[in-house]
């Protein structure tokens, strides 16, 4: 007997292929592609509805949040049902002992709080366990993010690693990819990751090509390099034999708008010459990370808490104030990509909340300030610690970007309490990626945008019997009703639920329905078989 049995849908099945009206059953967790010799334990009527895989995020921070309402809500209430986590050099472990406040400013971006047994998390086998006791909804794979190993190893220290110091890291790094870690991520923008150089890099993600993992990187540059950055990942991936994924491809900057265009050609040249590069993205213009990321990362040296400390003196806050205005100034210039503190909205701040949802120039009106007082202030007083979503993109670049063969779809969502405004992307990214890219825009059809958030994601992933419906897989299974999707989240009313997605099922189970989650927690932790 069924489990479930799926009446009357038109499945999009996630290959790619043409879409059809059939009848899809469910037993024991998996599919069934012929269940008309079966009866059912529930049945579902899905006539006027679309069946497809769970959407797979290729890009979550879901780790940081682990087993949190709000955090499982935002995934499946959009669809997703497996995520690919410690992203952007960030992961819960290693922990060391003593040390921990460090990691945690780390991972504030993701987190408000963290678990009783953080300290427990010193390898990625101790934090691993911790995921398999904890309930989830969707399914989660796990890198190792590569600030989270150099802190382990180096603090914040601004220099170069010595050959003892990458032993360690690897030793670290080997550790996790033994226990089923995916891979690395680098965060290089990011303190402690940015210090790190290119050579540091290859010598860790050799240890990852040994098993068959991936490097997942937020480069070095999104904006004004972001052409040498795409070089730098590829380089990487070249020499440590490693396929590379490019986190949340995008180009910064109004002066540098169009770079995709060279971008994009760097990555074909190295697909054509046997390299595997994938792109992920979020559809939206406008960017949300950290509110210390205006700073130049050579004032992390002592970490985030020091910095906010450290921005209360005025002579300091002009020496940074002059470097953020010279566009000479070697480092990410999220200030001069945005065009001003009017295009730099404060998205949640812990201490100073009745500023969330204004720009930095709307805040300084109020508080009879220039900005940068606003901002130095608003950076003291919640400790350095907050995100901002920063409005630097063009819809050119973002449309070559996605219709890139080799791109999919990820959240980069930030979701850390369900009363915390966050990024729209955090709650709608893959109905909005459907209605922008498919709907409005009609620059693909509703199958290949399917595959484009289902297969293709976990071929790259390595997820198996994921992302397609064909007999055996995994039952995780989207209902949606075609004419209602829409994504409902906006800038300054993130967490809203999306319309039209009417069922989420993870390994069979029903998680999420009638805009609600069920109490099913079937997802599991995917440790990755080394190759």
């Amino acid at each position: 007997m069924l489990d479930v049995l799926i009446k009357g849908a038109v499945v999009i099945d996630g290959t790619g292929a043409p879409g059809y009206r059939g009848t899809i059953g469910v037993k024991d967790g998996k599919i069934v592609l012929n269940p008309a010799l079966y009866e059912a334990k529930n049945v579902i009527d899905a006539n006027g509805l679309y069946l497809c895989p769970g959407f797979i995020d290729a890009h979550s921070h879901g780790d940081m949040v682990l087993g949190q309402d709000y955090a499982m809500l935002c995934k499946v209430s959009q669809g997703i049902t497996t995520e690919i986590a410690g992203q952007c050099g960030t992961s819960m472990f290693p922990v060391v002992p003593g040390q921990e406040e460090g990691l945690k400013g780390i991972l504030s971006v993701g987190a408000l709080s963290f678990p009783d047994e953080f300290s427990d998390y010193t390898s990625f086998e101790k934090y691993a366990s911790y995921v398999e006791k904890t309930k989830q909804a969707t399914n989660i794979k796990i890198l190792a993010g590569h600030s989270s190993l150099r802190h382990s190893v180096m603090g914040f220290q601004s220099r170069k690693a010595t050959s003892e110091e990458i032993n360690q890291m690897k030793i670290r790094l080997r550790e996790a990819m033994e226990h089923g870690a995916l891979g690395m991520s680098s965060g290089l923008i990011y303190s402690p990751s940015c210090f790190a150089d290119t050579e540091e890099l290859i010598e860790l993600a050799k240890v990852v090509g040994e098993y068959g993992g991936i490097y997942a990187t937020h480069m070095r540059n999104e904006s004004y390099d972001v052409v040498k950055s795409v070089e730098e990942a590829l380089r990487i991936g070249r020499e440590a034999n490693v396929p590379v994924f490019i986190s949340h491809h995008k180009v910064c900057g109004i002066k540098n708008w169009n770079l995709s265009k060279e971008t994009l050609q760097l990555i074909e040249k190295a697909i054509a010459e046997g390299q595997r590069v994938t792109l992920d993205q979020y559809p939206y213009l406008a960017s949300m990370t950290n509110i210390n990321v205006v700073v130049p990362p050579k004032y992390f040296v002592n970490g985030i808490e020091k910095l906010a400390e450290r921005v209360k003196d005025l002579q300091l806050r002009k020496q940074i104030k002059m470097e953020i205005l010279n566009p000479e100034t070697d480092f990410e210039n999220q200030y001069l990509n945005c065009g001003g503190w009017e295009n730099i909205m404060i998205s949640s701040l812990p201490n100073t909340p009745e500023y969330d949802g204004m720009t930095f120039a709307e805040a300084a009106k109020i508080r009879n300030q220039d900005g940068f007082d606003t901002y130095f202030d608003l950076l003291a007083e919640n400790n350095g610690t907050g995100v901002c979503i920063y409005f630097s993109m063009c819809e050119e670049d973002l449309c070559r970007i996605f219709m890139n063969e080799n791109t999919v779809v990820g959240t980069d969502g930030l979701c850390r309490a369900m009363e915390e405004k966050a990024h729209p992307r955090s709650w709608g990214s893959f109905p909005h990626a459907i209605c922008y890219f498919h709907k409005e825009k009609k620059l693909l059809s509703l199958e290949a945008m399917i595959h484009k958030c289902t297969k293709l994601p976990a071929e790259r992933a390595m997820l198996e019997k994921k992302g397609a419906i064909l007999e055996g897989w995994d039952a995780d299974l989207l209902l949606f009703d075609y004419e209602r999707l829409k994504d409902r989240a906006e800038y300054k009313q993130s967490n809203a639920l999306s319309d039209g997605i009417e069922y989420v099922m993870v390994g069979g189970e029903i998680v999420y329905q009638n805009k609600q989650m069920t109490g099913k927690y079937p997802g599991k932790l995917i440790r990755h078989k080394a190759l």
